[in-house]
């Protein structure tokens, strides 16, 4: 694959902060592909691959708070979190959704969820969100079949590609998850051959060599 044909999709869930700043991210430095966000349930992609959330491990959300809070300010990202975390983010997906899913749209809602700290899983909430930004009948949108439909089918496409976590940007058939794998993202833009090499072939043939019992 050549970078001249190479595309990315963003996908994402208005849940998580990391989303938000690798959002942030690539607004300041875009990659040099063009970048679709796609919003898509994290709820569901955890449940079909039989996962938790980070929030979800009492040790594991105080530290994931602090890590964001830290790299927000470190890299100068406006970041609060909302009054409650996780939150139903349904409504405010779908509100993406109604609104096109354009990057205007994405930057309007994140930036009240996470650099307000508003609660958009407050119907009151969403609604005078849906006022501010002064789209015709777009408080109607939310609630109707084909924006919900839009949204299932936004997370099926993701779990096909093996999306398993958010944030996730897909190139081609490669996956790089988390805010973290956003240089190893830019790198492989920038050397498309960059799995070819014989140890990253290896990794795709690694046996286990030991199994946990889940219970």
């Amino acid at each position: 694959m050549t970078q001249d044909r190479l595309e990315a999709t963003l996908y994402f869930d208005t849940i998580s902060p990391f989303a938000y700043l690798m959002w942030k991210a690539l607004r300041r430095a875009p990659l040099d592909v063009p970048v679709t966000p796609v919003p898509v349930v994290f709820g569901a992609l955890l449940s079909h691959w039989g996962q938790l959330g980070p929030a979800e491990v009492p040790a594991k959300r105080m530290h994931t708070y602090r890590y964001c809070q830290w790299l927000a300010d470190r890299e100068g990202i406006p970041f609060r979190f909302p009054p409650t975390h996780p939150f139903l983010s349904l409504g405010s997906l779908r509100l993406i959704v109604a609104m096109s899913a354009t990057p205007a749209a994405v930057d309007e809602i994140f930036d009240r969820i996470f650099a307000q700290g508003r609660d958009l899983s407050s119907a009151e909430e969403l609604a005078r969100v849906c006022d501010e930004l002064e789209v015709p009948h777009l408080a109607s949108q939310i609630n109707s079949e084909p924006v919900k439909a839009e949204l299932r089918r936004n997370t099926d496409a993701a779990t096909s590609r093996g999306v398993f976590g958010v944030p996730t940007l897909a190139i081609g058939d490669d996956l790089f998850w988390g805010y973290d794998s956003l240089a190893m993202a830019r790198d492989f833009i920038a050397n498309p051959g960059l799995f070819d090499g014989p140890e990253m072939q290896r990794l795709g043939a690694l046996p286990f060599g030991v199994t946990r019992n889940r219970r």
